[in-house]
């Protein structure tokens, strides 16, 4: 027996796959296949991209340093990440702090906020995801993922909140599937401005439990936030840095955040980092202030390393432009996938993560406290017969996709092939439901 304690992507007893190693956009697993890793939002460049593997060499031979001193390397991080990925934005953009993680930064972010407006209460929308640290895990409200404990024989224990949180409505988007609310934005986001009028900050993610952002959703929220006197964060932690088909996918929209939060993507796989950019305005309030937050490891020389390196490997904008004409193409294939699959209720995504949702129960009647692996992990189990490991995020009901950057053509195809092979045991289930 393992003595590893552990959570697996894939709910149910038993992990799916033991890795052993990873080349490419492969994982080599302990029995000797190799299978497309073909949801790991923190690979962007798959596994042993060269430009990453030279770069943690190097920095090996830096110097141990903590957050608490002055260090240019660290301060060139910051300024590459500036010039670089957010080029198009820079009028706006103020200063940036490095964190251990997209949750620690999204934790640290709200904590912020508070002090900074005054506020105790945050809001979020229905079935977010922003991690499991902190206030990151309150403004997490998928049940499943309360951060207590989930209890085998059934039931749960989740973790008391700390503050108030208020919940907006979910943006009602799909590329093929019906929709929970057809009602115009307006009318399904009434009283909005109401709700934040004592939040200290909205924060928005665009992918968390397979729901996407569109542009009016983004700027209704923003704006109802900026005149509710509450801070806009931009959870960019799974999509910011390429993965949405643009830098980040809050540029889809006319507004523009007061901070972005970053994370997963940031070092290219390579090192546990993350970041807190705020806006010129953020950075003018703190003038007299200190920020009064501090750790060992932050921006540490690995995590600085390899934030440098993954930006110098995108910074010609090429592999971005790769991930949007990958976007058309997985959206036209996943759409052919679902209309043979009648267990596919809904399908919907950008850029390089996409969600394929399971007729079923309610996502808010889902503790994961059984040992019987759902639906979602049934049906991954299933398509790695066929060559690719896919990811549920412990979901009952809900597939994701997320391949690194570097797919090929041929192994694009053979991922949703995959896909469409472990959907069979879906279908089966699904009709023995319906007889």
């Amino acid at each position: 027996m393992s003595r590893l304690l552990q959570t697996g992507l894939n709910a149910g007893k038993d992990p799916l796959i033991k890795v052993i190693d990873g080349e490419g956009v492969y994982f080599v697993l302990a029995d000797g296949r190799r299978l497309i890793d073909g949801s790991n939002t923190g690979g962007p460049l798959g596994h042993k991209h060269p430009v990453m593997v030279e770069a943690m060499k190097k920095a090996a031979s830096n110097p141990v340093i903590n957050e608490g001193w002055f260090w240019a390397e660290r301060e060139a991080a910051a300024e590459d990440l500036i010039d670089i990925a957010f080029g198009e934005e820079k009028s706006w953009v103020g200063a940036v702090r490095f964190f251990l993680s997209g949750s620690e930064a999204n934790d640290l972010a709200l904590t912020f906020s508070q002090a900074l407006t005054g506020r105790t209460e945050l809001a979020t929308r229905e079935r977010a995801y922003h991690g499991m640290a902190g206030l990151a895990r309150q403004m997490t409200v998928q049940p499943h993922w309360h951060g207590g404990l989930a209890i085998q024989g059934g039931g749960s224990k989740p973790v008391p909140p700390q503050v108030p949180v208020r919940i907006l409505p979910a943006p009602a988007n799909a590329k093929y599937g019906g929709l929970p609310d057809n009602r115009p934005l307006v009318e399904r986001m009434a009283g909005t401005q109401e709700t934040l009028s004592s939040v200290a900050a909205t924060i928005i993610d665009y992918t968390q439990g397979g729901i996407y952002y569109d542009s009016e959703y983004q700027d209704y929220v923003a704006n109802a936030a900026r005149k509710a006197g509450s801070l806009w964060i931009a959870d960019e932690v799974v999509t910011g840095l390429g993965r949405s088909g643009r830098w980040f996918a809050f540029q889809g929209g006319e507004t523009r955040p007061d901070i972005v939060t970053l994370g997963k993507c940031l070092a290219g796989g390579s090192a546990p980092a993350g970041a807190v950019v705020m806006s010129k305005d953020i950075v003018e309030q703190m003038k007299g202030k200190s920020w009064q937050t501090y750790s060992t490891f932050r921006a540490h020389p690995s995590a600085v390393a390899a934030v440098r390196a993954y930006l110098s490997v995108m910074a010609d904008g090429q592999i971005i432009r790769r991930v949007k004409t990958l976007e058309t193409r997985m959206q036209q294939r996943l759409i052919e996938v679902a209309r043979k699959h009648p267990s596919v209720a809904r399908v919907d995504g950008f850029g390089l993560h996409w969600t394929i949702e399971l007729h079923g129960p309610d996502w808010r009647k889902w503790y994961a406290d059984t040992t019987d692996a759902p639906i979602a992990s049934r049906v991954a189990a299933r398509a790695m017969e066929a060559g690719a490991v896919i990811g549920t995020s412990g979901e009952q009901t809900s597939l994701f996709l997320a391949p690194s950057f570097i797919i090929s053509d041929d192994e694009l195809e053979t991922l949703i092939s995959a896909l469409d092979h472990g959907l069979d045991l879906a279908d089966a289930e699904f009709e023995r439901g319906a007889a």
